[in-house]
């Protein structure tokens, strides 16, 4: 299938025309997912709208080799996962589209990348392999050809100071990083930086006990002396991200959207502002699925953008896991 058109959508009707389309090509061409279709009753000949469309359980990533081409991967991005847990692996046959993705959504939301020195603060995802985050973090350091842009592991002095110099000459500055280091750094200084933004990618992994949004964002704001807390939505089954410039709204690039599941009915969707499963369309996805049912649950606002709520607890997803292949 042609991929080309996927990063010129400009609209939701483009959105469902094109969907449409990757739904057949990944029916006829994706084993796991036709079988999962075929349980449902569902295929090209009953599925016209996004709605009728089947979302494919995320933990199916974990089990399954879920590719829709024959091509090998070129990367396989794995999840993280406690000891004793199965981590889901995607299997990336063309990296040039994730890379188009998460380069043409940044400029989509932020500008040209060469406008930033980004810095990153990732030390949980730079101490294993496979983290699709690194890869994308890495691409946008080196994108933005700024000297001073890179990783920091765990030194929150050095970076702090770095962050005070930049901000202080007035430059640009991008800093992502995963929650409980963001908040060592808050915690530990008391900064005031107006030219940077602060962007979190979730996750205490385990080094932190679990905190609400609010409450996380408030410490951050104050430790680091900014407006507003930026946010990154993605994960390692996606190869494209939404983003939130605060108060924890998020909004799709063109090629991806949201839809709110009835938790207790996965076939059926929640009204707008109603709290439900997270389903994701990623059209970036187009050879592996693009059609994922998530474990979070959210709620969609009448502009389209949407809010992460927290997540679906360890038990089986009602009428989510309907079967084992």
């Amino acid at each position: 299938m042609d991929t080309s058109k996927i990063f010129t959508i400009s609209s939701s009707k483009e959105l469902e025309k094109v969907s449409l389309e990757v739904f057949v090509h990944q029916y006829t061409s994706n084993k796991v997912y036709r079988e999962f279709c075929t349980y449902l009753k569902k295929n090209p000949q009953n599925v016209n709208s996004l709605v009728d469309i089947p979302f494919l359980p995320i933990e199916f990533f974990k089990s399954k080799r879920i590719v829709s081409t024959p091509t090998e991967p070129q990367i396989t991005f794995t999840s993280s996962g406690t000891t004793g847990t199965a981590t889901s692996n995607h299997y990336v046959t063309d990296v040039k589209i994730y890379e188009e993705s998460y380069l043409k959504a940044f400029k989509y939301f932020y500008g040209d990348i060469k406008d930033y020195c980004v810095l990153a603060l990732l030390p949980s995802y730079l101490e294993r392999e496979g983290s699709s985050l690194i890869y994308m973090a890495d691409d946008l350091i080196k994108k933005s050809q700024h000297p001073e842009s890179g990783f920091y592991l765990n030194d929150i002095q050095l970076l702090t100071e770095k962050l005070l110099l930049l901000n202080q000459k007035g430059i640009k500055v991008l800093l992502i990083g995963v929650s409980f280091a963001l908040l060592d750094v808050a915690e530990n200084y008391n900064l005031n930086l107006e030219n940077v933004i602060v962007m979190e990618t979730g996750g205490m992994k385990g080094r932190r006990k679990e905190m609400i949004r609010e409450e996380l964002h408030a410490i951050l704001k104050n430790g680091f002396g900014v407006p507003a807390i930026h946010s990154e939505y993605g994960m390692t089954e996606l190869l494209s991200q939404a983003y939130s410039k605060g108060n924890g709204i998020f909004e799709t690039p063109p090629w991806m959207e949201v839809l709110i599941r009835d938790t207790e009915d996965a076939l059926s969707y929640q009204s707008i502002g109603k709290t439900g499963g997270v389903n994701v369309i990623d059209l970036a996805n187009i050879n592996s699925c693009s059609f994922i049912a998530t474990q979070d649950l959210g709620k969609k606002y009448k502009d389209n953008t949407f809010e992460i709520l927290g997540r679906f607890d360890n038990s089986d997803i009602r009428g989510c896991n309907l079967m084992v292949l």
